[in-house]
């Protein structure tokens, strides 16, 4: 019998072993925007623990786009030279495709690192002045953006596509554009952080556009042969916020604009809790589930999967493509590698690897 987590998929020319995805994961970890041997260390060990795809961190295409000091980013050649060495040696050792999600955090930038507290810097220490939609900041205390204007937007968006070639010329696989958690792109959606009266704001058309027009000046500077995805917030949890109807709506017309599939995960523009229980296995899989119903695209689905099982039965009961893990890859680098051993099919193991295998 077929086990449907441990088939492969292919987006456009490239083919995945399998549905097993290594989620994105923060490390703030790099200087200047630079990857190190902590990346080479982490993404490296992740590569080759029997995953079909393997995304980076959010990596910011400027830097004030960044979210911490300490977060990657790719706009200039150092910090191109640095993740080439850290892509190449994937691709030596592991069978996961390689991914990069690019990113902006807008209102959500300058940042502390999370065990320094993660709140706002203020200037004194290494903050910078961020931009958001509109001029509100993410909370009480937070700094206030500065309201993006045409030569703001123009800007970033040449930044996304900017890193865009870079991520051709250092031979990654697949670009995942971060238009969710209340970052740059999701802020434009969301109305909790879009009060803009232009063409940009108010009616969902309005709020879709500039991330629309980011993702179609990235496809356009992305080789046709290879794959790009937009992960979003499916929900902001909150009233008014953006909603699971907009969100088919979006990935509708990310779809006629070439978008190859949907990470689905939520919240973010709002610093209120999700009123679920969100450590439960599963809490954002019906998102998944009704977006690749309603706008028939491919998802991801992510969000606290940690069993083999269950993972089997999102991906065979059609609620998503693929499935993602973040936190549970921590606890487990070698996670593809025990899923396939107890649902009864196959992983990559590298050939140092091979005499391990159950």
């Amino acid at each position: 019998m077929t086990v449907e987590l441990f088939s492969p998929i292919t987006f456009r020319n490239l083919e995945c072993q399998n549905r097993v995805v290594v989620a994105p994961m923060c490390q703030y970890s790099a200087t200047d925007g630079v990857a190190n041997d902590w990346h080479l260390m982490h993404l490296g060990h992740l590569s080759l623990g029997g995953a079909g795809l393997l995304i980076t961190e959010a990596t910011s295409v400027s830097a004030d786009g960044r979210i911490t000091p300490g977060c990657l980013a790719l706009h200039n050649d150092e910090q191109e030279a640095a993740l080439k060495h850290v892509v190449d040696f994937c691709h030596d050792v592991g069978a996961a495709h390689f991914a990069v999600q690019l990113a902006h955090a807008g209102r959500k930038a300058s940042s502390a690192l999370p065990w320094d507290g993660g709140k706002s810097l203020t200037a004194d220490a290494g903050g910078w002045q961020t931009i958001a939609p509109s001029a509100v900041p993410f909370a009480e205390g937070w700094h206030v953006p500065v309201a993006m204007d045409r030569v703001d937007m123009d800007r970033v968006r040449d930044d996304f596509v900017a890193a865009t070639k870079r991520c051709a010329r250092i031979g990654v696989d697949m670009i995942e554009l971060h238009a969710a958690h209340g970052y740059l792109l999701s802020e434009f959606l969301s109305p909790i952080a879009n009060h803009r009266d232009d063409d940009y704001g108010g009616s969902l058309e309005n709020r879709m556009r500039f991330p629309l027009e980011v993702f179609t000046a990235v496809r356009q500077a992305w080789p046709d042969d290879k794959p790009l995805g937009v992960r979003i917030s499916a929900t902001d949890w909150d009233v008014p916020g953006w909603t699971i109807e907009e969100s088919v709506v979006l990935s509708r017309a990310l779809k006629e604009l070439g978008c190859d599939f949907i990470d689905c995960s939520t919240g973010g523009n709002s610093p209120n809790r999700p009123p679920v229980a969100s450590g439960e296995q599963g809490y954002q899989v019906p998102f998944s589930r009704q977006i690749r119903a309603e706008a028939d695209i491919p998802t991801i689905a992510v969000g606290k999967i940690l069993d083999a099982a269950y993972a089997e039965s999102i991906i065979a009961d059609g609620s998503a493509d693929m499935v993602a893990l973040a936190r549970g890859m921590l606890q487990d680098p070698r996670w593809a590698w025990h899923a396939a051993a107890e649902l009864g099919a196959e992983a990559p193991y590298p050939p140092q690897y091979a005499r391990s295998k159950p």
